[in-house]
């Protein structure tokens, strides 16, 4: 692969830091990869912020994914590359803007704060297994209720929620793989199908039977032809699930694993519990739990002294322009109190994370519950998942008391 500056070394996976912060220096337009299946990647806060209102670049790169995959394999792939292009997050307007007209109204800040009683009852069911000692927060808290309450706001049995965090992980996969393999082509394939039938069953019992569930208003907007399309009702059912936790998993533990990095900074939340809020977005920034989105150039065009052709795909570091210097002072200082701290860590613009306001109150109410215990302590140095675009840990072992 051509990379001269070791972005995709297998060191900078844990991390990626000191080399983004060379690509900002030198080579704030960065190209790596093979021939033909490259992309660029964007470091500069600026550039990254811009880019995402950049009417130059597209976010619907489904195609752009295809291209990547042997030409043998995009046939045998198509069911991955036909749902995913029907994602919001993977539209252009106007299908863009209808397709968010509709989501906004399910995930209005006003609306999610209803939620909360519920999202407070299953943390609470889930705390009640987590007692005193050591215990794996990824897989006790941070993994499970991101899943629960999105599939419980889709109206889903959570006692599917394995099986639906299984073929989340395997879609995750697909996206962030620094090299396709048949294995990750597998998954994702065989995630896809899986999902779209179980969809299909929900959605065929909610025809028969609606009910007070997102997944009911999603079928009544298919149902007046409108505003969503079948493939379209399938591929927004399967963006909320992945949506709606992949990314609250990794910011609940990478927030959990920063303070323990920081215990200056844990005690003083434990000393200002005021600044949880404020906590909670500098993880955001500090360590973003989606540390990069891609797009496609539209257009010929020059940026940064390179020719840019129609076609080419560039990758948005959330990572890189979350730490820039330019932006942030002191950025690689770890602060729950810092000021101005307008990170990108949810994206900006028209993409704009639809559930943001979801998964910062899941955040906070997870964090709140874990800081009742008086003494946290990291037994093993986690890893970090495999992935160029979700960055968290594979596992975080700690000790409550």
């Amino acid at each position: 692969m051509h990379d001269p500056l070791g972005l995709y070394a297998p060191e900078s996976r844990d991390d990626p830091y000191p080399v983004l912060a060379r690509l900002r220096r030198e080579a704030p337009l960065y190209f790596a990869g093979n021939e033909g299946a490259g992309s660029y990647i964007v470091t500069r806060y600026a550039d990254v912020a811009s880019g995402f209102r950049d009417p130059r670049l597209s976010a619907s790169r489904a195609e752009a994914m295809a291209k990547r995959l042997p030409p043998e394999a995009r046939q045998w792939v198509a069911p991955v590359i036909d749902n995913l292009a029907h994602w919001i997050l993977l539209r252009d307007p106007p299908d863009h803007t209808r397709l968010r007209g509709l989501l906004n109204q399910a995930f209005t800040p006003r609306l999610i704060e209803t939620w909360r009683p519920r999202i407070q009852q299953i943390l609470g069911e889930l705390m009640a297994a987590i007692e005193p000692g050591e215990v794996d927060l990824v897989h006790a808290l941070a993994a499970p209720l991101p899943v629960l309450v999105i599939g419980d706001m889709l109206g889903l049995p959570p006692e599917d929620r394995h099986r639906l965090k299984a073929c989340s992980d395997a879609i995750a996969g697909f996206f962030g793989a620094s090299a396709m393999s048949q294995q990750l082509l597998a998954g994702a394939r065989a995630a896809i199908l899986e999902l779209e039938d179980y969809f299909r069953k929900a959605i065929a019992e909610r025809r028969e039977a609606p009910r007070q569930d997102l997944l009911s208003a999603l079928v009544v907007a298919e149902e007046q032809g409108s505003v969503l399309s079948e493939q379209e009702l399938l591929s927004t059912c399967t963006a909320i699930l992945f949506g709606g936790h992949e990314t609250t998993t990794n910011l609940i533990a990478n927030t959990v694993y920063s303070l323990l990095r920081f215990p200056d900074q844990l005690q003083r939340l434990r000393d200002e519990p005021g600044l949880l809020a404020s906590a909670i977005e500098e993880v955001l920034r500090f360590e973003c739990p989606v540390s990069r989105m891609g797009r496609v150039a539209r257009v010929e065009f020059e940026w940064h002294g390179q020719q840019l052709n129609a076609g080419d795909r560039l990758f948005l570091s959330f990572a890189a322009a979350n730490r820039d210097e330019a932006q942030f002072p002191e950025p690689d200082r770890f602060d729950i109190a810092r000021a101005d701290n307008r990170h990108l860590g949810f994206s900006v613009g028209p993409h704009y994370c639809i559930g943001a306001a979801l998964g910062r109150m899941e955040a906070r109410l997870a964090l709140e519950a874990l800081l009742k215990f008086p003494r946290w302590e990291l037994r093993e140095k986690p890893t970090w998942l495999d992935n160029l675009t979700v960055r968290g840990p594979n596992f975080l072992r700690v000790a409550l008391t």
